[in-house]
């Protein structure tokens, strides 16, 4: 099959079929889209056209993704999305085939991004200013996002109606609007309940009377918002280390594998798909693995049973 195509009819309907088949957000398809334009881009350069491509053209494209710059986590995001357009012109009879089925993504070393101690996310908090009118609002933020493993477009997101304080629980809409129902402390209820004060004075935009956390001119807060907040809170608290509010997503997963819960229940709490995610997320801290064999291991306890 040959059916010579603007890119515009092809590229809508894949677009399409990721928001209402996958369900992905805004922000993910337009990724999608931005990594897709970059195969187009280098296709066009290449006088090469989307139905005659096979697999050395994908592997000539991706060996020019590492000739350009672009780092490996990178290249695997858009050599993922390259395996999904094309599964998807073939499932979508637009190709007999797909020359993506063999592509290999470069492999990725485990990065273990930053983890913030418990003693020093009570830094950070310590560091807010409550005599400011988000103080409070911030300290909820932060210990919401470190009690229940939030990402921070799920904190944003999150609603009054998916609170259920009496039984301890918040309803959470992830990825792909899937829901789960993640534990949340009584810390965090606490913090949430004193910000419910400061919100009770704000007058609300019609439509944002559901949001848990909002702004000052009573809309609900943006991604970059939380961001810049952890940042410069960071900064306040003499914290040295490059933090964001995955690193307190990253620090409830590590906080819960070194008091041994099971990966199982870790991998629901926050959502991941695959519990090879979950593996990869969370490490326990050497220095702490190395005390609990000497304190723990058979061998290694002392008055040992002969």
């Amino acid at each position: 099959m040959n059916m010579k195509k603007n890119s515009k009819d092809y590229v809508r309907p894949y677009l399409r079929f990721l928001r209402l088949q996958r369900g992905l957000s805004d922000n993910t398809l337009d990724a999608y889209e931005r990594d897709l334009q970059k195969l187009l881009g280098y296709l066009r350069d290449e006088n090469k056209d989307v139905f005659d491509v096979q697999l050395p053209d994908l592997q000539h494209f991706a060996a020019t993704l590492h000739d350009i710059g672009i780092g490996p986590r990178s290249q695997c995001r858009i050599l993922c999305g390259v395996r999904s357009f094309f599964r998807f012109m073939q499932t979508d009879g637009w190709r007999d085939d797909d020359p993506s089925e063999l592509l290999e993504s470069p492999v990725l070393g485990t990065h273990l991004p930053e983890v913030l101690s418990t003693r020093e996310v009570d830094m950070l908090k310590a560091s807010i200013d409550l005599t400011k009118w988000e103080g409070q609002r911030n300290r909820a933020i932060i210990e919401t996002l470190f009690s229940c493993g939030l990402r921070v477009s799920e904190l944003v997101t999150l609603k009054l109606s998916n609170l259920f304080i009496q039984e301890r629980y918040i309803r959470v809409v992830g990825k792909g609007s899937k829901e789960r129902l993640v534990p949340i402390s009584q810390k965090a209820l606490d913090e949430i309940e004193f910000w419910f004060a400061d919100r009770r004075q704000i007058n609300i935009k019609p439509g944002e009377e559901d949001y848990v956390f909002l702004n000052r001119r009573g809309a609900h807060l943006t991604r970059t918002m939380i961001l810049i907040m952890i940042k410069r809170q960071a900064v306040a608290a003499g914290i040295q280390k490059t933090i964001s509010p995955h690193t307190l997503r990253h620090s409830f997963a590590t906080a819960l594998l070194e008091g041994g819960a099971d990966l199982r229940a870790i991998q629901m709490m926050m959502g991941h798909e695959s519990i090879a995610t979950t593996e990869i997320y969370t490490h326990v801290d050497m220095s702490t693995l190395r005390q609990q064999i000497l304190e723990h291991h058979p061998r290694n306890v002392k008055n040992e049973v002969k």
